[in-house]
Order: structure tokens, then sequence, then C-alpha cells
């Protein structure tokens, strides 16, 4: 079993130190060469964190020559430029989401990655979730019938500080929680033929930004409802993601801690006037760690064990889905200390 060689760029990202403690659990596959960090208020602030204590701090340009895959995991806005960076040199990537900068720019990194013939891997984290993994299971096996539903929400009750944060992006927290969904949403049922946003602003604590969202997708048979928003109390509580079809009901709800299942189907729900449903067992991986499997899979996709299942194309079609919600591009540069 041969060691990919990885490091990472950038440390800004939310999810980036949950991503260098996922590698390093699997010394057996990764080798660790460093990480880099430009912005000093970010090393200061988790450069001494224990993820990266006993690992060198090396320039973005020694990781990307010393690496044969990269984890980018920069501030939001920076992703799909340093992404391409790397690409442009060869090298496999592991990016967080939400994609950044323009449908053109997201487009041309994938391009590149497939001409390359180079794994680009986004890290929507659901892609992960034993239950909505066991849900698509059960769709591509038939046991949903034809999918008429989906009802997604995500949503949280976001300190002050993330809120203004979030003031960063067009769309709010629809295009950093919502892209979440939508990745989940395109890959069972495809681009939607119509999109209707809704993007609300409640200017709760005096944050003005796009805190309260809704999308609809619209699709010959089906319909998708994917609410996120920043200022719902016990949001966390009620994060969901249903899909309806025919035959039956899979219901995640909530989606983690407690990773909470219900599965209906015509047998079990014999009565229609009432409540029926059976809870299916799942064990809920945001403890024992939530990124170890996709860190797995990134190498095995590397070394060719196992094929990516989400396309180039797909990345590409949930890029395209949330730019003609949020509008256009993604960052606006408001507020970026």
């Amino acid at each position: 079993m041969r060691k990919i060689k990885i490091g990472q760029i950038g440390i800004g990202h939310n999810h980036g130190g949950a991503k260098m403690l996922a590698v390093k659990k699997f010394p057996e596959l990764f080798e660790v060469v460093g990480w880099a960090e430009e912005n000093e208020k970010w090393v200061e602030k988790r450069g001494n964190n224990p993820e990266y204590k006993d690992i060198p701090r090396l320039s973005a340009d020694e990781i990307i020559e010393k690496s044969d895959a990269i984890l980018v995991e920069t501030d939001v806005w920076n992703l799909t430029e340093t992404a391409q960076k790397c690409v442009d040199a060869g090298k496999h990537i592991h990016m967080d989401k939400p994609a950044s900068g323009t449908l053109a720019e997201h487009h041309h990194l994938l391009d590149t990655a497939k001409e390359k013939g180079l794994i680009l891997q986004l890290a929507y984290m659901y892609r992960y979730n034993p239950a909505v993994q066991k849900c698509i299971e059960m769709i591509k096996e038939g046991r949903l019938g034809e999918i008429f539903s989906i009802n997604a929400e995500m949503s949280t009750y976001h300190p002050l500080d993330y809120k203004k944060w979030l003031t960063n992006f067009n769309g709010g927290i629809m295009y950093i929680l919502g892209s979440h969904l939508i990745d989940l949403v395109v890959y069972i049922l495809g681009k939607p033929q119509k999109i209707t946003p809704f993007l609300k602003r409640t200017r709760l604590d005096g944050i003005d930004f796009e805190d309260n969202t809704l999308a609809v997708l619209e699709y010959e048979k089906a319909l998708a409802r994917v609410f996120v928003s920043s200022v719902e109390v016990n949001g966390f509580g009620r994060r969901q993601f249903m899909v309806s079809g025919s035959l039956g009901t899979f219901n995640i709800n909530p989606i983690e801690r407690p990773l909470t299942v219900t599965w209906s189907d015509k047998e079990i729900a014999d009565k229609i006037y009432e409540d029926r449903k059976i809870y299916l067992p799942f064990e809920d991986n945001t403890a024992s760690g939530r990124y170890d499997e996709m860190m797995r899979d990134f190498y095995s996709y590397i070394v060719g064990e196992k094929k990516n299942p989400f396309t180039y194309e797909h990345e590409y079609a949930v890029q395209e889905v949330l730019s003609e919600i949020i509008g256009g591009v993604s960052f606006n540069g408001k507020n970026i200390n």
C-alpha cells in the first residue's frame, strides 16, 4: 500500500482542522508534509491547534511542490482560486465547500482536473452521513418508488460573530449551508427545470444578510424544498432530509446529534390518518469522525481502488443550481476580517 504525500493549504475554513485530524488517523495511507497559511490572523488563532503542532508550516508553493494531494482549506472566498493553482500543478485536491468565485472559474477548475485525470473531491459532509447513504441506496434499489418530494432543512441559531461573517456572501446562509442540501437534491433528482429562491433578511441583532431562506426546485413531477435559516431557535434539532416516493418515505430528522431515522411504506403505514413508521438504527458518525470515511475515499480515488460517484459534471451542476439561487458570484467582499 503506497502512501500519498498530502499537505494542507489554508487553515481558515471552519472544517480544515477536522480534515487534518482525519488524515492523521491514517498514517498507513497518508504522509503529511505540512500546512500553509498566508493570513497571520489565522496562524495566531489556529496555528497552535493540536492538529498542526507536530507538522511543519510551509509556504503554499512548498506544499504544492512536495505533495501528491492537497487539502484546500482556505477562507471560503479563496477556495477555487487556490484549488486551480493546485490542479494546474498536477495535484489531486480535496476542496472544502462551497466552491467560490464565478461559475466560469469553477467550470475551468473542473475541466482542468478532468483533462489531467486528477481527483477533485468536494467536502460535502452529508455525502458521508450513514443515513443519507442508506437513503440513496434504497432509492437506487427502487424501494422508494418514484420520487416526488424532497424536504430538506439545515438551520441553526447562529451567534453574532458568525452572522457577521455570513455578510461576506451573496445568498448568506443559503450559500454556506444550503449548498449541502442542494448537493444531495441534485444527486438524487438531477438539475431542476425551474428554481425559485426566497432570500429574506430578518435583520435580527442588527445584522443585514440573507438569514431566512428557501429555495424551491421544480422537476417534471417532483418538488424539492430547501430551507435554511441562521435565526431559528433549535434549528440544529430540526435539520431534516426527507425523501418521499410512491412506495415509501425515508425521513432523517434530525440529521445528526442525534441521528434519527424513520421509514414508512404502505405496509407499515396501513392507516392513513395515524402516524405509522419504524425507527431505523444508525450510528451517528459526528463524534467518532465525520470525515474519516471521506478521507479514506479520497485515498482510494487517487490510487484507483474506487471511482468517485460524484462526477465532475455533478459538481458543476451543484454550483450552477446554487449560483442561480444566490444570484451569481458568491463573495461580495464586504467584511473579510
